[in-house]
């Protein structure tokens, strides 16, 4: 029950501190790579700086969740919004250059013999002007009761520590013509760092 609430607690902390980012950015158009049910859409729909916005979702019980919760923005006219069932894995060049992608809490999702596409298909199709990318800290994992190895979702498929997120983001960027910068999100440790990781690609 604890780490329930600390994990819906850091859920909101990590929805607050991506709007700020990309409100501050001075976008208006915002593409959400693994939208999920909606919760980051619907912050950007309240605000009338975001006039063009697509989620894009694999799961049609998620995409069916965001669609209840975003019901109001979806029957506008013209509908600021657009949900797309499929892969961010799988070819979708009509999405490219956005100013503005996110990836929250959603690259941990992937296979790791995916990853290798999920790169090609976001940072050399896409090719989004900037790009926050969320995922959780390994290390951060002993302070919810977790033991080594153990995640915190049972639909992870991996969960990067610090060096090793931030290789592979170095690793993107350089081969993608990016730079990215890597802050943290919710109450840091000492020694464990932030519960959040975050990295944050801005095209060269």
């Amino acid at each position: 029950m604890q780490q329930d609430t600390q994990t819906s607690a850091l859920h909101d902390i990590r929805l607050d501190t991506l709007f700020r980012l990309v409100k501050a950015s001075g976008v208006n158009k915002v593409l959400d790579l693994g939208c999920g049910s909606g919760s980051f859409l619907l912050k950007l729909m309240a605000d009338p700086q975001f006039t063009d916005v697509v989620g894009l979702e694999q799961s049609g019980e998620s995409l069916s969740q965001a669609r209840n919760k975003l019901t109001a923005a979806l029957s506008e006219r013209p509908s600021r919004l657009q949900l797309v069932c499929a892969s961010y894995a799988d070819p979708q060049p009509s999405l490219s250059r956005f100013p503005m992608a996110v990836m929250i809490e959603t690259i941990e999702h992937v296979p790791a013999g995916r990853l290798s596409a999920v790169e090609h298909q976001v940072f050399a199709v896409l090719q989004p002007g900037q790009l926050l990318l969320t995922t959780p800290n390994s290390e951060y994992n002993v302070l919810y009761g977790l033991r080594a190895g153990e995640f915190r979702d049972p639909d992870h498929k991996f969960e990067w520590s610090r060096a090793k997120f931030k290789q592979w983001a170095l690793g993107v960027a350089k081969r993608h013509g990016y730079q990215v910068q890597f802050r943290g999100i919710g109450e840091a440790d000492a020694e464990l760092g932030p519960p959040t990781q975050l990295a944050m690609f801005q095209k060269r």
